[in-house]
């Protein structure tokens, strides 16, 4: 089972609009770090996408990728959704919609935001065919186990994928590290977690913050994504454990 992490920087991305790269150094090419989304992978070959973020076709194109078989949503936020247009290409050919995938309230607010990709429009089909999480257990093959985990205000969607015997988590924007959280990810594989910057913040986790959600559920590995301009790549990698990597764009791990 494999994981290709599309995407590793915060909502911003790295650098941000006018070459800010804050303590980012310029010149190592992982600090360079589009919207956060991944893909996973199975033996067999299929993919199954989470998010769509703002550029997602050209982590698409960068990693090669030319279908998937289903998308998951985290949550509805714009850097994590803002690129569902790009969906159109994997929507050709087929004879009906991209499965898609996303709590009641994500989907209720997709359908909202973005209608035509789910009804079609001015004669065109629908792009993804939408449905909510509470009934998915398998996917393309896959075991899907989803948690809703606290954003703030708001909730946002953890996922634990498993196939050919392996499992990886996905657990991007939250603000508070939570027991169910814990037990969820118990003895995942490989573990994908927010970690914006290494001061707290209201709406995302720290750096100890996800050092402590790996520590404690155990993960074989622990992958930090959702990184901010604080957060230069070579700098953090000699500041983590042996078992915890510094997530960057094209990134693959094998479970």
């Amino acid at each position: 089972m494999k994981l290709i992490v599309l995407g590793s920087g915060t909502s911003t991305g790295v650098p941000r609009i006018g070459e800010d790269w804050g303590e980012c150094d310029p010149k190592e090419p992982k600090n360079r770090r589009t919207r956060v989304s991944i893909v996973v992978e199975s033996a067999a070959g299929n993919r199954l996408l989470v998010d769509t973020s703002p550029d997602l076709r050209n982590q698409l194109l960068a990693n090669g990728i030319a279908k998937v078989d289903a998308v998951f949503w985290t949550h509805d936020h714009a850097d994590h959704c803002h690129g569902i247009d790009d969906l159109r290409p994997i929507r050709f050919g087929r004879t009906s919609g991209v499965p898609g995938f996303a709590s009641e309230a994500t989907a209720r607010r997709l359908r909202l935001r973005f209608d035509y990709v789910f009804k079609g429009q001015h004669g065109y089909p629908s792009i993804v065919d939408l449905s909510t999480l509470e009934n998915v257990r398998m996917c393309a093959g896959f075991g899907v186990e989803t948690l809703e985990m606290p954003h703030g205000p708001i909730t946002t969607t953890a996922y634990r994928f498993e196939a050919d015997g392996k499992s990886i988590g996905y657990a991007t924007d939250f603000s508070e590290l939570t027991d169910d959280m814990v037990d969820f990810f118990d003895g995942i594989d490989i573990l994908v977690t927010d970690c914006l910057r290494r001061e707290p913040h209201p709406t995302h986790a720290n750096l100890a913050t996800a050092l402590e959600l790996g520590r404690r559920s155990k993960a074989g590995k622990t992958v930090l994504s959702h990184l901010d301009k604080s957060m230069d790549y070579a700098t953090l990698c000699d500041e983590v454990p042996s078992n915890v990597l510094v997530g960057y764009d094209g990134m693959e791990l094998v479970a």
